[in-house]
C-alpha cells in the first residue's frame, strides 16, 4: 500500500484565489492531499485540527482570525505558507524567520520553490520552523492593514548590506535623498526607494506631517520647536541629537506649539 502524501488546508476569504491556489498546487505537487478549503480564520483553525494537516497555505487577512493568528494558534505541528497580496508582509520578518509565503498572483517558479522546501523540510522529518518572534512582530502591525486603514504600519528599509523592518511608529522623520527616501530612527538612518510624496501619501496625517519639501517628521517624537532671530523654526527630537528643520512654507503648523 502506497504511503500516503502530506495533507493541506488552503484558507482564503476570496473563494475564486482559493481555487486558483488548489489547482496550482495539485498541478505542481499530486501528491499533496488538499483536504479542505476554509473561507475565514476560525474555519481555517478548525480545519487544521480537524484534517491533522501537516501544510496551511493562510491568507493572512481573514475575518475573524488573521493568517498570522492562525498560524500562532497551530504552533509548530503545521508548516505555514501565507499568501498575500500585499508586498510589504513579504518583508524581513518572512525572510529572517524562514516563513514561507506566496504573493498573490501566485506565480509559478515562487510556488515551486516554496514547494521544495517545504518537500525538504517533511523529508527530514523536521518539526516546522519557529515563528513565534515573527509572527508576535507582524500581530501588531498587520491590525492596520487588516481593519483597511490602508495606512502604512511598517517600511522595509535598506542599512548597508542589511535589510531592516521598521515601524512606522519607531521612525523620528523621513527625508528626501537623491534617489532614495533616508529614514531615521533612534538607532541610526536606513535607506527606502519609495518617493518622499507617494510616502506621505501613505501615512497618518494626523501623526505625521511635512514640515520641508524634503522632509516628513513623526510628530511622536517631537519635543519642542524652537525659532530663531530670522524666524527659521527648527524642531528638537526626543531620541535623535539633530534638529529637523520646518521650511516657512510649513511653519504656520507649528505655531501653537
Amino acid at each position: 500500500m502506497a504511503e500516503a502524501g502530506p495533507r493541506a488546508i488552503v484558507a482564503d476569504d476570496e473563494p475564486r484565489l482559493a481555487e486558483h491556489l488548489v489547482e496550482r498546487l495539485r498541478e505542481a505537487w499530486p501528491e499533496l492531499l488538499i483536504a479542505g478549503v476554509a473561507a475565514n480564520g476560525p474555519e481555517a483553525l478548525a480545519l487544521i485540527d480537524a484534517e491533522a494537516a501537516d501544510i496551511a497555505f493562510l491568507d493572512i487577512r481573514m475575518p475573524g482570525l488573521t493568517g498570522i493568528e492562525v498560524a500562532l494558534a497551530a504552533g509548530r505541528g503545521v508548516h505555514v505558507v501565507f499568501v498575500t497580496a500585499f508586498d510589504r508582509y513579504a518583508a524581513e520578518a518572512f525572510e529572517r524567520d524562514a516563513v514561507d509565503y506566496l504573493l498573490k498572483p501566485v506565480s509559478e517558479e515562487r510556488l515551486a520553490d516554496t514547494i521544495a522546501r517545504l518537500k525538504a523540510r517533511l523529508a527530514s522529518d523536521a518539526p516546522a520552523p519557529e515563528l513565534a518572534h515573527a509572527l508576535a512582530a507582524l500581530a501588531r502591525l498587520a491590525p492596520a492593514a487588516a481593519a483597511g486603514s490602508g495606512r502604512l504600519a511598517w517600511v522595509r528599509a535598506s542599512a548597508g548590506a542589511q535589510v531592516r523592518l521598521i515601524p512606522v511608529d519607531e521612525v523620528c522623520y523621513f527625508q528626501a535623498n537623491d534617489k532614495y527616501t533616508s529614514v531615521f530612527t533612534a538607532d541610526g538612518e536606513a535607506l527606502i526607494r519609495t518617493p518622499l510624496k507617494e510616502l506621505l501619501a501613505q501615512l497618518d496625517p494626523d501623526r505625521f506631517w511635512q514640515v520641508h519639501r524634503g522632509t516628513i517628521v513623526n510628530l511622536g517624537h517631537v519635543v519642542s520647536t524652537s525659532r530663531d532671530l530670522a524666524g527659521r523654526v527648527s524642531i528638537a527630537l526626543r531620541t535623535r541629537p539633530e534638529n529637523v528643520a520646518v521650511s516657512r512654507a510649513f511653519a504656520h503648523r507649528f505655531r501653537q506649539m
